[in-house]
């Protein structure tokens, strides 16, 4: 466990608290109707506990750019009814509006604030020490009497409300943030072995990563590779796999990624699982072809079903697994067998992380949640944390709790 404050180590009663939360969420651009309410359900812990606090919430949704860049008050409604409590939606993040709805608040009373997106000082990557001179961090900092960071979602962002408030005052990790850094830092040290880490979807870059540095450091015995990662190890494997892979493979740029599977492969022989067979479309059907016969006109969409149960048996052997990205293209149910059969596996294991993402989805959607150990609320967050790297929030808690005790 890193050496961050808690909640359990301050008394936020009467006090006025700033609240960082992750509530952003998938939105229906013409209503703005907020269409996965998981990360509210994650948060609601953290508020309950600093319920005999003023309470007063950061959070964003988006980001400039983007169709779904909004405000929040969809994001305040969406909260009061998980509460069964009021939150006043304030439009407004530092001007005289915040300020004003803050000295009318009660203790118990709970504040949302803008999307602190729309103050520009937020979309900088910057240093704690500099984050925490922004015109942002200096009068937020000044409305309160501590910040609690829970929002585990960006805590691999260098942005000030991330960074620089925990150098401006007192401030812990909420509960949610204090659950992920547990679990995750188990991952890494005093897991039950063996340690089985399966790395698949489309983020090839990530996974690398992840694989390198477990198995450099120890921490896992094996690594399976499936989805677009595993096309990747099958062409540093000398595959064949298909012009439709090979082109993916370049669309999203992991050309280069090809080269550093196979410097793996040889570094780690036996410790990468890669399928042997996978599955494709002929037709309108689902056909399975072993990896020395992929056609070189047809996308692969699934690990094969020898693949599967070869997994399968992997996992059943392993006292922890670690699951992040979907098998193959998991949303037409004839290339979704890999991604459920393995997660069905993984949820049988003594201590089981999933990386959140598209991969929790499917197991609220597979009626799994209940059945691992823990199921991570930041997809990027998890995957830097997996790979060694110090988190930006993480460390600037840490330097929160060197500073004001």
């Amino acid at each position: 466990m890193t050496g961050i404050g808690t909640l359990a180590q301050v008394d936020p009663r009467g006090k006025t608290v700033l609240l960082r939360l992750d509530l952003n969420s998938p939105m229906d651009p013409s209503s703005k109707e907020i269409l996965d309410d998981k990360r509210f359900r994650e948060h609601l812990p953290t508020i309950r506990h600093l319920s005999e606090s003023r309470l007063v919430i950061l959070t964003h949704q988006s980001r400039p750019g983007k169709k779904d860049f909004t405000t929040l008050s969809a994001h305040a409604e969406k909260l009061s009814h998980l509460l069964g409590q009021s939150v006043t939606y304030v439009e407004d993040i530092i001007g005289a509006c915040a300020r004003e709805a803050l000295r009318a608040e009660k203790p118990g009373g709970i504040l949302m604030l803008e999307n602190v997106r729309f103050a520009a000082e937020e979309n900088l990557t910057l240093s704690p020490e500099a984050a925490a001179k922004t015109h942002l961090v200096r009068v937020l900092s000044s409305m309160a009497d501590l910040f609690v960071n829970d929002a585990f979602g960006t805590a691999h962002r260098s942005q000030p409300t991330v960074v620089g408030l925990p150098l401006a005052m007192r401030s812990v990790g909420g509960l949610l943030m204090e659950k992920e850094v547990a679990n995750l830092s188990r991952v890494l040290s005093g897991a039950p072995r063996p340690v089985c880490f399966v790395l698949g979807g489309t983020k090839v870059d990530d996974s690398i990563g992840v694989a390198r540095h477990v198995l450099e450091a120890e921490i896992a015995d094996t690594v399976i590779v499936t989805g677009v990662v595993a096309n990747v190890f099958l062409a540093a494997a000398g595959h064949r796999i298909g012009d439709p892979c090979l082109h993916l493979i370049e669309k999203l740029e992991y050309t280069g990624e090809i080269g550093k599977a196979k410097d793996l492969l040889a570094r780690y022989p036996g410790k990468i699982l890669i399928p042997e067979t996978v599955a494709v479309r002929k037709g309108t059907k689902r056909a399975e072809v072993p990896v020395t016969d992929i056609p070189k006109d047809l996308p692969v969409l699934d690990i094969g079903t020898g693949a599967v149960e070869k997994m399968e048996a992997c996992i059943g052997r392993s006292g922890t697994v670690v699951f992040n990205g979907p098998a193959g293209v998991f949303e037409d149910p004839e290339f979704a067998l890999g991604t459920h059969e393995l997660l069905r596996a993984a949820s049988r294991a003594k201590f089981s992380v999933v990386g959140g993402g598209h991969t929790a989805a499917v197991i609220e959607k597979m009626g799994l949640t209940g059945r691992f150990t823990h199921i991570s609320t930041g997809g990027g967050a998890c995957i830097e944390f997996l790979t060694g790297k110090k988190l930006p929030a993480i460390e600037a808690l840490e330097l929160s709790k060197k500073k004001f005790g």
